[in-house]
């Protein structure tokens, strides 16, 4: 069964400035998997990065949604992952905080 987790990281730049770090920081992201994460496809719709990827052999899928003081990432772990889903959401979530810290 598959386990819906969603991650809100606020920030402070804005709008555009989150989006550019994130799409230059979202390939970054995935290699500090240590080569869990494969397959990734990714597309901007707006402000709304859709994305799915294979993760320990097991479909993942999610969108990440940028806003002007936030980000919003909803990601659907199938039932393997899901058992595990605080530890993802944890790391997903400091990784996402570094990536957006005001420098």
């Amino acid at each position: 069964m598959s386990q819906p987790v969603t991650i809100t990281i606020p920030h402070q730049l804005g709008a555009a400035e989150a989006r550019r770090r994130i799409e230059e920081g979202f390939g970054q992201l995935l290699s500090q998997t240590g080569g869990m994460v494969k397959d990734v496809q990714k597309a901007w719709a707006g402000d709304a990065l859709t994305f799915s990827a294979q993760a320990m052999g097991q479909p993942i899928s999610g969108v990440l949604t940028v806003f002007d003081q936030s980000v919003r990432m909803e990601i659907v772990l199938p039932g393997l992952l899901g058992v595990i889903a605080g530890k993802i959401t944890g790391q997903v979530k400091k990784q996402g905080q570094l990536l957006l810290e005001k420098k």
